[in-house]
């Protein structure tokens, strides 16, 4: 089944993401416990998608999530607008003065070198948008009046608060009737659900919201203990890339859900924190179609996996089919771990050149 895609003439935004956008601490070459000094970026697994269609791709892109209104949540939404995101979704909260009730979430994360992988440390509880309810945002004018092509938001957003999951499945029924196509990326975070019931749990959620989705997203780790597939073949350490695996997964999703029109899976096999072998498969149109393979050298790692997505939602935006979609997505993805921050800094050019087969001379 071919993704049926609005035209862009017909909408207000190409594409929406809904999640979570934390204020990210960066130690750069340092440690989080030692550093006496910070860069600051925005950051979150949905709407890094959306930025990256609004900086890499160009497009025409929108989130919708929710602040204290304070300080802290006015430097988030001028972050957001430095990245071209349109931020008129935005629900903005009364703070109250402490945090107790409503506050911005903080991601502390080091990059991680050779043999020390990346560490992430969240301190978000008690967020804005953890708390939003169905009803919170107005999906019919947003999907139907508005207009959106393609719907985007994931795992993460769904673990974040007890309402989160039917936020989700509101704004995914909304899309589907109104004709957008529906991405989600599965990406599990145990420390997301240790308190809302572990695997179970997540799984119990991702089921459910997996009925609705046109494009599922994941890696290995995410079909099995987001959704309960089993990966067969893989050693210990679950690092090894093997496409047969993969695909044989990928069958058995698809046979589970069959309104899946693509399941997109990234490959990677990690040598070290700054070594890493890096493909992408995608099921679509009853065919599998693979980006090459690339051995990475690692700069920061956070956001690979989001650049990828936005990158193949541009190949199917694009109407460019689903092996352009793969390769742009897998090629974005590996330009985006080169460069420090979870958003992208890469551009189309550099993604049109690496898909291309370009290599990393240098430009002048």
């Amino acid at each position: 089944m071919t993704l049926q895609i609005k035209s862009r003439d017909s909408v207000t935004w190409d594409a929406l993401s809904l999640g979570e956008i934390m204020l990210r601490l960066d130690p750069g070459d340092g440690r989080i416990h030692t550093t006496r000094s910070f860069a600051a970026w925005e950051g979150g697994g949905e709407y890094n998608v959306a930025r990256g269609l609004r900086r890499c791709f160009g497009l025409k892109t929108a989130v919708a999530t929710a602040f204290p209104e304070n300080p802290v949540g006015r430097l988030v939404e001028d972050l957001i607008l430095q990245g071209g995101v349109d931020p008129s979704l935005i629900k903005w909260v009364p703070y109250d003065g402490l945090g107790r009730a409503t506050r911005v979430g903080l991601n502390f994360t080091e990059r991680g070198f050779g043999a020390r992988g990346a560490v992430g440390c969240s301190d978000r509880g008690h967020t804005a948008i953890s708390q939003v309810k169905p009803g919170d945002f107005d999906w019919d004018d947003i999907f139907g009046t508005k207009g959106v092509r393609w719907f985007h938001t994931g795992g993460i957003f769904a673990a974040l608060g007890e309402h989160t999951p039917e936020v989700v499945i509101a704004a995914a029924k909304a899309a589907k009737k109104y004709g957008t196509v529906v991405s989600y990326d599965l990406n599990f975070r145990p420390s997301l659900w240790k308190s809302y019931g572990g695997t179970k749990r997540a799984q119990e959620v991702n089921r459910e919201i997996a009925k609705y989705v046109d494009v599922m997203i994941g890696n290995e780790e995410d079909f099995t203990m987001a959704l309960g597939f089993e990966v067969k073949g893989l050693d210990d350490n679950r690092s090894a890339l093997d496409p047969a695996a993969f695909k044989s997964m990928i069958a058995e999703v698809i046979k589970t859900y069959p309104n899946f029109q693509v399941v997109a899976t990234t490959l990677r096999e990690v040598h070290s924190a700054s070594d890493n072998d890096w493909s992408a498969v995608i099921y679509a149109d009853g065919q599998f179609y693979q980006a090459p393979n690339r051995r990475l050298e690692i700069f920061d790692r956070v956001g690979g996996g989001d650049s990828f997505a936005s990158g193949l939602a541009y190949g199917f935006l694009a109407g460019l089919g689903p092996q352009a979609a793969v390769d742009y997505g897998a090629a974005h993805g590996a330009l985006a771990m080169t460069t420090p921050g979870d958003t992208s800094m890469a551009s189309k050019s550099e993604v049109e050149a690496l898909v291309k087969g370009g290599s990393a001379r240098v430009q002048r």
